[in-house]
This record gives structure tokens, C-alpha cells and sequence, in this order.
């Protein structure tokens, strides 16, 4: 998808990171997936690999996005070492910027189509999702928070510093989110339950195009997990926003908090306070759809007024919950 952050890169400068990766033979050079932040692209030499370019620093982007191609392979080596999850091996990065303005590295090109590309039955993708996502909770940490920007004591002052920096892009921005203030009035008056939250890794981006499957000689399906760099210490809630329908009720997500429960160190039932805390999962999410459309597109483009549907049935799932609390 077309996006102000991707940077274009030509077929010789490619060839140049190659050799410097000490990759030589590069056949075949292509633009790769629907990513919409930074640039991907498939390159062929003695086999195929993927070339991932972060923006341009001097791009604008958002807070949580400086420095986020360090945090991918951070989170890739978190998943690697702690669950069974199938993740693509990076074999080199450069993060200098003397070869090139912009992070970048090469990694293990998986194979597999996109989630929502295989035939199945939902029930089953459900649950192998869902139980995937209860071995990256199985991984813990005592502070909360993106590890690119700060970490924080409890899960209600790292919530709030992601929703105040959201608001604050906004105002770079010349823009003003009035919703997102809402938010974190909202996430003051819930203080005494988020403050209480455990702490787990949390993906919060398992969307199709970051899930890659596989069929074995015996039809059954195996998923890749990639792009994990929007991955966050925190309320494991958040990762249903990605389980089903994301503006559906937490309650109405039985297949899979019926697999996830089958295979989680804490189990989730859908009470008061979770679906208080799932309404903040839906709320923040409106809020990044909300202020990253001001520096990814223009009206003309798509992705803006998907940003604007979505965002504001997300709002309005959010606040639905949170202002009844």
C-alpha cells in the first residue's frame, strides 16, 4: 500500500546491501506484502530472503514508531526462545546508517500465504490463533511499555504515556484528538484496575497479513508469525482485539477464548473488568488509526478513510463500555 514512511530503493542499491551482507548472486528484486510503514522487499540470490528498509529519519512517525525496527528483532528473539512460534531468522542489519540513511536488514523469507487467503474453517483459525497467542503471554517481564520508548511500573502509567504521546503526535501534527483526551480521561477514572494488570508480551498486530500458513502433506495448517515490532509489554487483553471480529464484545469471542483458556498460564473470562480493559484495547487502537492517517496518507488515499471508519467504530466500541463502567 502506497504510504508518505516507505522508502523506494533501486534495484542497484539493493545489489550494494547484498554485497555488503556478503550475499552475492541477487537474480530477482521485488516490492513485497501490504506492510503500509516500511518498505519490504523480496530479493533472490542463492535463495530468497526479505530486505525490510525502516523510514527515512528524517520522516516524521509517530513516538512509538522511532527506533521500532530494533524492537522487531528484539520481539523476534523474545518469540524464538520462549514459544513454539514459527518466526523468520534475521541474518543481518545495519543500523549505522553509513551504507544507507535508514535501518534496514535482511531475514528468512518464510513460506505461506496470508491468514485470510487459506480456506478453512474460522472456528479452527480461531483456535490456533488464539493458542499461539497464550504462549507469548507465557512470557513476563516486570515493567510495561514499548522497550523503544519508556517502561513503567504498573500497566495504568505505561497506558496512559502511550495514549498522552498518541495525543501529543497529534498536536505535531497540527491536528487535535479530542477522543484520544477522552481516552485517558477514561483510563484515570479505571486506574485501580489497570494498575493491577499482570505483565506479558502482547503482539496487538496478529492481523492476516502478519500471519502466514502452511498446509503439511496431511492438510493440516501450520502459522508463521511476522512484523512483530508493534509487540508491547502489558494487558494480555489487547491481543483479542486481533482474535475475530475486532469491534465484536470480548464476550462474543468464544472460539477463541475457549481454545486460549484451554491453553493458558491465566485464563480469561469475560467479567466487568475485562471487558473494561478490552475496551481500552479497542480504544487506543482507534486512537493510533486516528493520528497515524496524519502521517502515513493524504485524503486520496485509502488507507485514510479506512483509518476513519475503523477508528471511529473502534471509539465508539470503547467508549460505549467505558463511559457505563
Amino acid at each position: 500500500m502506497i504510504s508518505r514512511t516507505k522508502v523506494a530503493l533501486s534495484e542497484e542499491t539493493i545489489q550494494s546491501i547484498f554485497k555488503n551482507a556478503g550475499i552475492e548472486g541477487v537474480r530477482r528484486i521485488s516490492p513485497l506484502g501490504e506492510g503500509e510503514y516500511n518498505a519490504v522487499y523480496g530479493v533472490t540470490a542463492d535463495k530468497d530472503y526479505v530486505l525490510k528498509i525502516a523510514p527515512a529519519p528524517e520522516t516524521p512517525v509517530l513516538t512509538y514508531e522511532k527506533n521500532m525496527m530494533e524492537a522487531e528483532i528484539y520481539w523476534y528473539d523474545i518469540i524464538r526462545e520462549n514459544t513454539g512460534i514459527r518466526v523468520p531468522q534475521v541474518y543481518y542489519k545495519d543500523f549505522s546508517g553509513k551504507q544507507i540513511s535508514s535501518d534496514y536488514f535482511i531475514m528468512e523469507k518464510l513460506q505461506g500465504r496470508q491468514r485470510n487467503e487459506i480456506t478453512a474453517d474460522k472456528s479452527v483459525i480461531a483456535e490456533k490463533t488464539a493458542k499461539m497467542v497464550a504462549q507469548i503471554h507465557k512470557i513476563h517481564n516486570d515493567r510495561f511499555g514499548y522497550i523503544q520508548n519508556e517502561l513503567y511500573a504498573n500497566w495504568y502509567e505505561a497506558l496512559c504515556s502511550m495514549i498522552q504521546n498518541l495525543n501529543e503526535d497529534a498536536r505535531k501534527a497540527g491536528k487535535r484528538s479530542k477522543k484520544g483526551e477522552r481516552l485517558l480521561n477514561y483510563a484515570h477514572r479505571y486506574k485501580s484496575i489497570l494498575a493491577d494488570v499482570p505483565c506479558c508480551m502482547v503482539n496487538y498486530d496478529l492481523w492476516d497479513a502478519n500471519v502466514l500458513c502452511t498446509r503439511d502433506k496431511n492438510g493440516e495448517i501450520a502459522f508463521s508469525w511476522i512484523d512483530p515490532e508493534r509487540s508491547f509489554w502489558g494487558d494480555r487483553i489487547f491481543d483479542f482485539i486481533c482474535l475475530e471480529n475486532p469491534f465484536a464484545p470480548l464476550r462474543e469471542k468464544k472460539d477463541s477464548l475457549k481454545a486460549y483458556n484451554a491453553a493458558a498460564e491465566i485464563k480469561v473470562t469475560p467479567d466487568r473488568e475485562t471487558e473494561i480493559r478490552y475496551a481500552f484495547a479497542q480504544g487506543l487502537m482507534g486512537l493510533i488509526q486516528e493520528v497515524e492517517k496524519y502521517y502515513r496518507y493524504t485524503p486520496r488515499h485509502f488507507g485514510w478513510w479506512r483509518n476513519v471508519l475503523s477508528g471511529n467504530l473502534m471509539y465508539k466500541r470503547s467508549f460505549g463500555v467505558l463511559k457505563n463502567g
